[in-house]
């Protein structure tokens, strides 16, 4: 093809002219070293096939399904922390969050807190629990204990247990429960194996274990898989947990790793130094201090193991706890920038702890974890938030908006991205306080990769990098680009491909994120890029394949026998077409940054689509739902366009397209509901903050300290809850505690530290027809614990704080879409 001088194209190469006379900052990686085969046969798996015939196996480099490289993601949920009629709901909307596994703790003191009765019941039915997520589209791995942690009561292990017989070690005794614990998971897990058609992939043995002697160790973990192989638990992988110098029987089990942004469990009540999270991992896979109540004694076995694991992830945190001492709160893009740092690290299973948040159950005494019962931490009686992606009530954080396009990326190029090995960097940062080395990896396969980049730090501003372009030394030559130089400014992260196939055309590199391959019919593929941050965009093709590309309105510019597409204006109609003689079109969209966190796919009328919407959506069956919190406008987009209307719950109208997606909108009956609230109880002055415990900090005040706790009555009105499907209670309060209370019932807790605190009133049914209160214990000035600066308050000379400054409700819309 002839080439073209453009106006735009004339303005790029004086710009790359102009760029040349500064200073360019080239980043190098050697991807040249071919990748090593990978090895199979040396770890002792359970039944891998299903009666469909679907083989899931291991091998020491990644996961795969049918004989398909495969790289989920899996998500944390326990089934015991939320109601069992939200269930069906929360794991379909983990699922359209790009979820494609469940884990969740069988924990032992919510199953059995007296000796000998169990409860397999109500919100501790883990059959049905693993039932609904199949029928969701999720697959589950269980996490057995007996000690699980999760900040419960002596990590899930009964009191009558922990107060009879030695735990966590080859006791005679102590084995005889946790054989009779595990035959009762195998009755609920019968016929929800793998093997038998269900859904279960994987049993975690124990957590964080890392104690050594006489009875424990490997043995201990060997004991206890034979003992969960006794109870009927065959399934493709057991897993242990492979941080904190953590021990078990090398090739019995296969250790997963995990990595948090601040250390709630942490000592200091300043902010902590830069977290390795965000920094590359080149020569280990095992993070800092996760928190385990043990001390390890030696170098643990996932260590030495490397070579023969493959790198899966478990417990990297969506979110974190408040603990009493240290209250940490983070941001969306805290989370989010940790994604490209993991991945390019060679994780291949990316695993959040949690991904929904959820409350304890009550019962005789509370089961959170404490100071008092001899913990490490002091946690919330009730609330376990864990500020994740979906809170308690179910409601979408802006979190879950920021994963989400890393999760549809997974789901379309992982089984690339699982066999590509870390390509090390020519500089990299000597530890992961340094922060003015550029931080970026490349995974690699032969020619092809993906270059990963994260200029984000928690709390800490990082420098500005102008005039980048990379180099990467591939078998096939070295790659420059952009062509453009770029600057990465602090809080940038993003993953860009590198040769990627395009259903047989090879895109040679681009500046936009891949979110998610769509194969729309008729109507051909579609390729969905995100443009990150404000990155101009650049999509460069062999001269030879370009002259099969439709980009109207881009800017041409040929080099070195590519041609480089730029110009485009981000959006939902596509940027170019590619058509060769024969075969379907394909199309390439680079939706904005914000646009890429509104998608959810999924089928909808028999077929796949692609979906828009600002509000949380999921599928529910042949059902599309939409969930709004406090706009009763709800607005839904989608491609390939329905061949009529659908019906909806509310009067659903077409309202044009957008570009390629066809748009639809419904209005509900706006509703204003308002609660009242008047003090009955002013604040005593609070007792000084003792310290102590194992930690030797700050300790949560004892229960008789609450009687210096402010009062305040809260109104709802009795039909709130009309018309809606939920309405959110949110408090914003200042102090130490908040309780809310119907009668004496204790309903929530909250420690504050900033976000403002929320509860579902569907939840709360008969509790409602009593009267609420909310009290708060003062904070006093003097309170040795971290709150984030920005939210510590100003005492402005008063010696403690107790406020409820408002009380608010959040109607919260729904609307059922069906074809």
């Amino acid at each position: 093809m002839k080439k073209i001088q453009t106006a735009g194209a004339i303005a790029l190469a004086a710009a790359l002219c102009c760029s040349a006379l500064r200073a360019e900052t080239l980043l190098q990686v050697d991807a040249s070293a071919p990748v090593a085969a990978p090895t199979t046969g040396h770890l002792k798996l359970g039944a891998s096939v299903s009666p469909k015939g679907e083989r899931l196996a291991v091998n020491n480099q990644y996961l795969s399904l049918n004989g398909k490289p495969w790289l989920p993601v899996m998500g944390e949920f326990h089934y015991t922390r939320s109601p069992a009629s939200s269930w069906a709901a929360e794991l379909q909307k983990m699922k359209a969050a790009g979820i494609d596994v469940v884990a969740s703790y069988v924990i032992w003191n919510h199953h059995e807190l007296n000796e000998g009765q169990f409860s397999w019941q109500g919100n501790r039915d883990l059959r049905r629990f693993l039932q609904l997520a199949q029928q969701a589209g999720l697959k589950a791995v269980v996490r057995i204990g007996p000690w699980s942690h999760a900040e419960v009561r002596f990590g899930g292990v009964p009191d009558w247990v922990v107060n009879t017989m030695p735990t966590r070690q080859n006791d005679a005794q102590y084995l005889r429960h946790v054989e009779r614990l595990y035959a009762q998971i195998g009755q609920q897990l019968k016929g929800q194996l793998w093997k038998d058609g269900g859904p279960v992939i994987g049993i975690q043995i124990e957590n964080e274990y890392n104690l050594t002697g006489p009875g424990k160790g490997a043995a201990h973990i060997s004991t206890l898989k034979g003992l969960a192989l006794k109870a009927g638990m065959d399934v493709p992988l057991y897993t242990v947990t492979g941080w904190d110098g953590t021990v078990y029987p090398s090739g019995e089990v296969t250790p997963v790793f995990g990595g948090y942004p601040d250390e709630p469990w942490g000592l200091p009540t300043t902010e902590l130094p830069p977290k390795e999270t965000y920094a590359f991992r080149f020569d280990s896979r095992v993070s800092g201090d996760l928190g385990a109540q043990t001390a390890a004694t030696a170098r643990g076995t996932a260590e030495s193991d490397i070579a023969l694991t493959p790198f899966l992830g478990a417990e990297y945190g969506a979110g974190l706890p408040a603990m009493y001492r240290r209250r940490t709160m983070v941001s969306s893009d805290d989370i989010a920038s940790m994604l490209p740092v993991q991945l390019g690290s060679g994780v291949n299973l990316l695993g959040y702890y949690m991904f929904h948040g959820g409350r304890n159950p009550l019962g005789e005494h509370s089961l959170e974890e404490s100071t008092a019962s001899g913990g490490y931490n002091d946690t919330p009686r009730i609330n376990y938030d864990f500020q994740a992606p979906l809170g308690p009530d179910g409601q979408q954080r802006e979190v879950l908006t920021k994963l989400r396009p890393f999760h549809l990326f997974l789901q379309s190029y992982g089984s690339q991205l699982a066999t590509m090995t870390v390509r090390k960097p020519a500089a990299v940062p000597p530890h992961p306080t340094e922060l003015t080395t550029p931080r970026y990896a490349v995974r690699s396969n032969g020619d092809s990769a993906f270059l990963f980049v994260n200029n984000h730090v928690r709390q800490y501003a990082m420098p500005q990098f102008s005039d980048v372009r990379f180099s990467v030394k591939l078998p096939g030559g070295t790659l420059t680009f952009p062509q453009q130089p770029l600057t990465i400014k602090n809080g940038d992260y993003f993953v860009w491909p590198v040769n990627l196939d395009l259903e047989g055309t090879r895109l040679v590199y681009a500046t936009a994120q891949p979110v998610t391959r769509f194969d729309a019919g008729t109507q051909g593929l579609v390729h969905v890029f995100s443009a990150a941050s404000d990155q101009p965009v650049e999509l460069a093709f062999s001269a030879a394949d370009a002259s099969f590309i439709e980009a109207p309105g881009a800017t041409r510019h040929e080099v070195d026998g590519r041609v480089v597409f730029s110009g485009f204006k981000p959006g939902t109609s596509p940027v170019l077409t590619i058509r060769k003689p024969g075969q379907r079109p394909v199309q390439l969209l680079a939706l904005t940054a914000a646009q890429a966190r509104n998608l959810v796919t999924g089928e909808f009328a028999g077929q796949p689509r692609l979906l828009l919407s600002d509000q949380q959506l999921w599928i529910a069956g042949s059902h599309l739902e939409l969930r709004s919190a406090g706009d009763a406008r709800l607005r839904l987009a989608m491609f390939p366009a329905a061949a009529k209307t659908p019906q909806g719950s509310l009067a659903l109208k077409a309202a044009g397209s957008d570009g390629l997606f066809q748009v639809f909108e419904a209005q509900a009956t706006a509703r204003q509901p308002v609660a009242s609230f008047r003090q009955t109880r002013q604040a005593q002055g609070a007792l000084p903050i003792m310290k102590g415990g194992l930690a030797k900090a700050a300790l949560q005040p004892i229960p008789e300290a609450f009687s210096a706790a402010a009062a305040w009555q809260v109104t709802v009105p009795k039909d709130t809850l009309q018309g809606l499907d939920d309405v959110i209670l949110e408090a914003d309060i200042v102090g130490d505690i908040g309780r809310l209370h119907s009668g004496t019932q204790m309903l929530d807790d909250w420690y504050y530290f900033g976000p403002k605190w929320q509860i579902g009133l569907k939840s709360l049914g008969k509790a409602l027809e009593q009267p609420m209160s909310v009290s708060v214990l003062p904070l006093r000035a003097d309170a040795p614990i971290y709150l984030p600066r920005e939210h510590r308050p100003d005492f402005a000379g008063q010696k403690q704080v107790a406020e409820l400054r408002a009380v608010r409700l959040i109607p919260v819309y729904r609307l059922s879409v069906r074809p």
